[in-house]
């Protein structure tokens, strides 16, 4: 499992690997955070269920990230800990986070451009704009 940014003229981009849909969904919130600079606070911790419904991967990717980042800007929540199932469109689990502490450079967006959840020999990969 992993991410790693890629070049873009713009925008942000980012490569996510992961053995399975789950652990790829979860790697690329990890990814997101870790370009938009999120820093959780010391304070309590929240847990908080999810559960979205989406034509395909791609679609359920876009609606997870897109639902982290507005628990950034509006609540000023994060989360790092992603309890997640993925299967016949629909995504569900258990979110942990606290409060962000600070975040550097807000992600506006998740964008579908060139959009693909590709199943490889060591799992599933893509490849995620984020209009910044």
């Amino acid at each position: 499992m992993g991410y790693q940014e890629l070049q873009h003229t713009a925008d942000w981009a980012l490569h996510v690997w992961a053995a399975d849909l789950p652990s790829l969904f979860a790697e690329a919130a990890r990814g997101m955070n870790a370009l938009s600079g999120v820093a959780l606070g010391r304070g309590p911790r929240v847990s908080r269920a999810i559960d979205l419904q989406g034509l395909d991967a791609e679609g359920l990717l876009v609606s997870f990230l897109s639902e982290l980042i507005y628990a950034q800007e509006l609540e000023g929540i994060g989360f790092d800990r992603f309890d997640l199932r993925v299967s016949d469109g629909r995504m569900s689990g258990q979110l942990g986070g606290s409060s962000l502490r600070s975040l550097a450079k807000p992600v506006k967006a998740v964008t579908y451009h060139n959009l693909g959840i590709a199943k490889t020999l060591r799992g599933y990969e893509v490849v995620i704009v984020f209009d910044v």
